[in-house]
């Protein structure tokens, strides 16, 4: 879970932030459409999944959504 914290710290410019699963993406962290394509290419590079983008927006909205989303994918978090 820590690095999945980092890719979002990493993806979204933020420096000293404290990550926590409820912080909403678009609200709290300031993503736009772009930073959430950017997001998914990520997770997909670090975890070897493929992603669907579409399924993303409509599931994900919070960090901890983003952690569910991506075990659903496979990804061994």
């Amino acid at each position: 879970m820590e690095r999945v914290f980092e890719i979002i710290e990493e993806q979204l410019h933020l420096t000293g932030m404290e990550l926590t699963e409820d912080l909403n993406l678009k609200d709290d962290l300031g993503a736009d459409s772009i930073d959430l394509v950017e997001l998914v290419m990520a997770f997909e590079d670090e975890y070897g999944i493929n992603a669907d983008y579409e399924e993303m927006d409509k599931k994900v909205k919070t960090v901890g959504d983003i952690i569910e989303f991506l075990k659903e994918q496979g990804a061994d978090i």
